[in-house]
């Protein structure tokens, strides 16, 4: 009865979580702090130190996170402003050409959803797929599910949005790994993505015609001077760059001489590398732009930042909480309890590869049950993380657990997910075919993700 004790705390965790989103419409965040507390009450420890311990936890995790988080939202805010994330679509627009019109949109989504959140790049190129259609007068489902393919893969899979980024505190990863790894899975997985949206265009028929959608809507991007694309690219480009060189170096300089160069070249690599530096850099790239090719003042420029970072805040808030109630849930003991169910003889026998389905299955659950792929992000790394730790031979490096649980946090949206209705309003999808387009597009995106990272941790396991 004792090792199924921390089985419950994390039963009555979770549905605290669901309960207060999905019931009480309660916000992320305060549903999300207040099982924190509730796990910690139930916990072991002093009875004086549990709330402390929340706190505590939560300030480690926005610690982690915050900056990072807020200077994001600036990046995606000024590429808007300025023009940049126009320029990035508009070049592979005329680079595929016109009749790629939909691998263009995917690939404009899979790069614009690493800095900016996936509601902003939807928002950004439907008006594209509009315009697509009204040269074309047909593909209008094969365009707006191939802009949806391109933008949730990498707003799952790659840091710095805030779900990825928490996995990667929560299970102990470097950034530039993940951001490697997710990257790795993510480009396949959103090209499944996109021949499913080819596959499904030609089967879902519009109750309400196209043409009836889009009458009277404004045509994107207005000729007004946009910056080159080598400054358009720079707050992606710079920060990717940065911290996946960090973590080159990193990794090699383990195995090399002291005397090597890259011993002496490691220390400077890790500054530059810092995750929280390098988005700082692409930050002020992506302000400079704004401020050179919209003439902003500093008063426009500071008014545009502080919009940006109110915004963000309730973010990191939800961000953090997700940290608190994940270090809770360890406080609990709940890893070592998982493990000690399925152990004989005091050896685990859960492998990496069963952890990887655990991780996405719990994602899955989690998704379906509240909606918020982010919450089930951070949900599930936070339970992993755990039972993780308590398995002394993984056999694969747990950069493959988070983009397990990544993938596994798309499938089963519905009408509980911002996602849904944000395709659903702004394409003009019924609720029907938005489930026929958007929720089965996802399915196939998260299935074929599992299992990308499956046969990456099969190939490069890393450990």
């Amino acid at each position: 009865m004792q090792d199924l004790y921390p089985l419950l705390v994390l039963v009555i965790g979770m549905s605290t979580i669901i309960g207060m989103i999905t019931i009480l419409r309660m916000n992320a965040f305060v549903s999300l702090i207040t099982a924190a507390i509730l796990v910690s009450f139930l916990g072991p420890g002093a009875l004086a130190e549990k709330v402390n311990r929340v706190a505590t936890a939560f300030g480690n995790a926005a610690g982690n996170i915050g900056i990072v988080i807020a200077l994001a939202v600036i990046i995606g805010r000024c590429m808007m402003e300025s023009g940049a994330a126009d320029r990035i679509v508009r070049a592979f627009l005329t680079f595929l050409g016109q009749k790629r019109v939909s691998i263009a949109l995917m690939s404009s989504g899979f790069v614009l959803s690493i800095p900016v959140f996936f509601d902003t790049v939807f928002y950004l190129l439907v008006p594209l797929a509009r315009s697509a259609y009204k040269r074309t007068q047909t593909h209008y489902i094969r365009y707006i599910i191939a802009i949806a393919a391109g933008g949730a893969v990498t707003h799952s899979l790659v840091p710095p949005t805030p779900g990825p980024l928490l996995m990667a505190q929560n299970l102990n990863l470097e950034i530039g790994t993940l951001i490697l790894v997710g990257l790795a899975v993510g480009l396949p997985t959103a090209i499944a993505g996109l021949v499913y949206a080819h596959w499904i265009d030609t089967r879902v028929v519009l109750s309400n015609p196209p043409n009836d959608i889009i009458s009277g809507k404004k045509d994107p991007l207005d000729d007004i001077p946009l910056p080159n694309l080598t400054v358009a690219l720079l707050p992606i480009v710079l920060p990717v760059i940065m911290v996946s060189l960090n973590t080159i170096m990193g990794t090699l300089a383990k195995d090399a001489l002291p005397t090597s160069a890259l011993h002496r070249w490691a220390p400077l690599t890790a500054a530059i590398g810092n995750v929280n530096f390098a988005m700082l850099v692409a930050a002020a790239a992506a302000m400079i732009t704004l401020v050179i090719h919209r003439k902003k003042t500093r008063e426009e420029l500071s008014q545009l930042v502080e919009q940006s970072l109110m915004s963000g805040g309730i973010i990191i808030l939800i961000t953090a909480a997700g940290g608190a109630f994940g270090a809770m849930l360890k406080a609990a003991g709940i890893g070592e309890a998982i493990n000690h169910l399925v152990s004989s003889e005091g050896n685990s026998a859960l492998s990496g590869m069963a952890l990887l389905f655990l991780g996405a299955v719990i994602a899955t659950i989690m998704k379906i049950a509240q909606g918020s792929g982010t919450v089930a992000m951070i949900t599930a790394s936070a339970m992993m993380a755990d039972i993780w730790g308590a398995v002394p031979n993984p056999g694969i490096h747990p950069v493959y657990l988070a983009t397990a649980i990544g993938s596994g946090s798309m499938i089963g949206t519905w009408m509980n997910d911002s996602g849904f209705w944000i395709v659903a309003k702004m394409g003009g999808f019924t609720e029907a075919e938005t489930f026929q387009t958007w929720t089965s597009m996802m399915l196939v995106s998260g299935v074929v993700g599992f299992l990308c990272t499956v046969a990456l941790a099969l190939v490069l396991p890393m450990a």
